[in-house]
């Protein structure tokens, strides 16, 4: 199976070839630093799996999986990435992606990661797994409450959270301002707050944020 790295990180692209090194099934076929090539590079290195990193510089988060499943829907793509995986797990799986896992794993998980996904299935580590079934005081699962959002009202909410304004949410997005007052506008009703404060303070309790 034909593996394309998309991760700007020398050190984790080297760390991930000598992980899989004795594996007969993956061979790295190359490497894609920027958001910008990634279209290019699939159709140039054909991989049969991607692993991106959904930071990738000039890449738009669960955006870009939309983008890659729309013109490669039978390519397998794993997402690795520091963040939270409580907001970016939920957010990959729903935009396409075949799985999530963490830079902060250890390389036990991280392989098995891999090797899950090329077997064609989805991979979320236990701990999301834990989370996303644990109760929350109102004695709602964190499951039942994002259940009810979008991929991309995700997304909004991240931001939201990270401190990000309407009109620097509508450009790391690509969408207009009204757009934007739409989403929050939805947000408030389906987690069923009152204000834009109400909504960041749940949405860090939720540890949907770094």
């Amino acid at each position: 199976m034909n593996v394309l790295l998309a991760d700007h990180h020398p050190v984790f692209r080297r760390g991930i070839k000598s992980l899989m090194k004795d594996s007969k099934r993956l061979r790295f076929t190359g490497k894609v630093e920027d958001g910008e090539m990634l279209l290019s590079g699939i159709k140039e290195h054909k991989p049969e799996l991607l692993i991106l990193e959904i930071d990738l510089p000039n890449s738009n988060g669960a955006g870009a999986i939309r983008e890659i499943r729309s013109h490669f829907p039978d390519l397998k793509v794993l997402i690795v990435s520091c963040h939270p995986e409580e907001i970016y797990a939920i957010s990959a799986i729903k935009a396409g992606a075949n799985g999530y896992i963490s830079k902060t794993k250890s390389s036990k998980e991280i392989k098995k990661a891999i090797e899950t996904v090329i077997s064609g299935e989805t991979f979320l580590s236990d701990s999301i797994k834990e989370v996303m079934n644990s109760k929350s005081k109102s004695g709602k699962s964190v499951t039942l409450r994002y259940k009810k959002l979008s991929a991309r009202e995700i997304e909004v909410l991240n931001l939201l959270s990270r401190g990000k304004r309407n009109k620097e949410i509508s450009q790391i997005l690509s969408i207009n301002e009204k757009t934007v007052s739409t989403y929050k506008t939805r947000l408030l009703k389906k987690l069923n707050v009152d204000n834009i404060a109400d909504l960041i303070h749940q949405s860090r309790l939720l540890q949907i944020t770094s």
